[in-house]
């Protein structure tokens, strides 16, 4: 009976040894990758990923209905930054033109001044009776929510389909000057606006509630607005600063 239990003791012995540790003996050290701005990682650009802007060239950039970058765009630390100087919406926009997207993934990374307005379309098209690319392209609003001067209609808020679908931004609206990440997914099966890591909009494209938006009599003044399926990425210079970097898409 004394070997039989020191033998069952030694492989209870044993069992212990090789099996699992504790949780505090058995962790692994984590690194985290930190990934440069305006750079893809080889997964991103197996994905079919390209950027708009790679920090230092505007190589691609132009006025809408324009030849060449205004004067009133510049990059400083690896942004695009719109100065504000018109003080309005009309001749301050830049479009990408060297392409035209249909269905896309698109992700950039902004900040704004205090009590700023600006935004980012697709789909724009270009043609001298245009006087700016919102007569023709769907809206990411940009904006200082927290801090703009006057009181904003929930179509008129940071991260909508500007007068067109109201967002969700409980608990990611960031103060102006600090940077966010946005993310525009569009297809006609279904499109998303996405504010530092929340779905804040969702919507079917031409489907009959985005009809009933479309006539409900904003985009009277505009007959063209939102009526192309292709076009041009543009950016907004509304009269405040705004910063735009990490620029990236990829045809869906």
């Amino acid at each position: 009976m004394k070997k039989t239990k020191l033998i069952w003791v030694g492989l209870i012995v044993l069992a212990w040894s090789c099996g699992p540790k504790p949780a505090e003996e058995a962790t692994e050290e984590v690194t985290e990758v930190i990934v440069p701005d305006n750079t893809l990682t080889e997964d991103e650009k197996s994905a079919g990923w390209m950027l708009l802007f790679d920090g230092v060239n505007t190589d691609g950039w132009r006025a809408f209905n324009g030849d060449s970058l205004p004067s009133n765009w510049t990059v400083e630390d690896g942004a695009l930054k719109a100065l504000g100087h018109d003080g309005g919406d009309i001749g301050g926009d830049i479009v990408f033109s060297p392409l035209e997207f249909e269905a896309f993934e698109l992700e950039f990374t902004w900040k704004i001044a205090p009590g700023g307005n600006s935004g980012v379309f697709y789909h724009v098209v270009e043609d001298p009776k245009y006087k700016a690319p919102y007569e023709t392209g769907p809206e990411y609003q940009v904006i200082d929510q927290l801090g703009f001067a006057d009181p904003l209609e929930d179509w008129q808020s940071l991260a909508a389909d500007y007068a067109m679908y109201t967002p969700d931004l409980e608990g990611v609206v960031k103060p102006a000057g600090e940077w966010n990440h946005s993310r525009i997914i569009f297809s006609e099966n279904g499109a998303s606006y996405w504010l530092n890591g929340k779905k804040t909009v969702e919507f079917i494209p031409y489907s009959d509630d985005w009809n009933t938006r479309r006539n409900s009599g904003k985009w009277d003044a505009f007959p063209d607005y939102a009526k192309s399926k292709t076009g041009l990425i543009a950016l907004q210079d509304h009269g405040s600063e705004v910063w735009f970097k990490n620029i990236k898409i990829r045809q869906l």
